[in-house]
């Protein structure tokens, strides 16, 4: 199909940001709401939503400093990145399109914001699902040679500014292919080449580079903070969820991605791994729509 045929694009003014998203589907549906990771775009979703057009209102945005979403201003602790702003941007973007409970999936860094949102807004999310990830402070605390090797742009992309973005920025494109390519994915076959432009023109600009970094510098610092204040309440993902993660990747190697999730939600967590690397939205689309329609269905009945 056409790129994003049937798919409204427009701009939200919400929590004091813009974000630039995507929305179409099924009118008077379920809404879903997708979040994509790093170093992408909401278009890592583009054939998994055709398929899941007939069954929800979906929306796909571009998280704050990625894509068409401006970044805010830096703000102490990195604090404008965080998975808790983030998360009250989508809230609201929600709120604004008419959708007062969504189901919600979140791959890579996605992940972690539904993470976040499913924590501070228990009452507006029906299921979760989360793509190739396990809790970011689980991740941190098992630091160890094999995932420092395995996860080395978490430390890079932390060091203080403007090292990191002065590296990638020597050659943009060349370090954008290599993470499309690698944590288990085979090259970039898997990806449309429209999506290839995408992320080239979206990732390949100082502001998202920065942008990109700040993430990951707030991942180090107050969202742990965050974390670990919610585990010190006892709070817990109250929903069902479904954590879906891939066979080649890291987090397969070296974690055990349903055990963590378990601890972390009151509802039900199922899961499995996927005959995928990283990338699965994008390596596995009609997998991925028939494992969501099939996960979120049950929540309707």
């Amino acid at each position: 199909m056409a790129w994003f045929e049937g798919f409204a694009a427009a701009r939200h003014r919400v929590n004091g940001v813009e974000l630039f998203a995507r929305h179409g589907g099924r009118q008077g549906a379920p809404a879903l709401l997708l979040l994509h990771g790093f170093p992408q775009t909401h278009a890592l979703w583009h054939r998994v939503a055709q398929q899941l057009a007939g069954h929800y209102f979906i929306v796909m945005p571009d998280l704050r400093g990625y894509g068409d979403s401006p970044a805010p201003a830096d703000q102490p602790e990195h604090a404008q990145a965080s998975k808790r702003a983030m998360a009250q941007d989508l809230v609201e973007l929600m709120s604004s399109l008419g959708a007062s409970t969504f189901y919600l999936c979140g791959h890579d860094r996605g992940g972690r914001v539904a993470h976040r949102l499913a924590l501070d807004h228990p009452q507006r999310v029906r299921r979760l699902c989360v793509l190739d990830i396990a809790p970011t402070l689980d991740m941190y605390a098992a630091t160890d040679f094999d995932f420092a090797r395995g996860y080395h742009h978490w430390f890079h992309l932390i060091q203080p500014a403007p090292l990191p973005e002065k590296m990638i920025a020597g050659d943009a494109r060349a370090y954008l292919h290599a993470k499309l390519g690698g944590w288990g994915s085979a090259g970039l076959s898997h990806l449309e080449p429209q999506a290839v432009a995408e992320y080239e023109r979206s990732f390949c600009r100082p502001e998202a580079i920065h942008a990109a970094c700040e993430d990951y510098r707030a991942s180090a610092g107050i969202d742990l903070e965050h974390d670990r204040e919610s585990r010190a309440r006892g709070e817990k993902i109250a929903c069902d969820t479904m954590v879906l993660w891939g066979d080649r990747g890291l987090v397969n190697r070296l974690f055990k991605p349903l055990d963590l999730w378990q601890a972390q939600c009151a509802g039900r967590v199922t899961g499995q791994a996927v005959p995928s690397g990283h990338f699965i939205p994008e390596e596995l689309p009609r997998e991925t729509a028939d494992a969501l329609w099939s996960f979120f269905r049950e929540g309707d009945s």
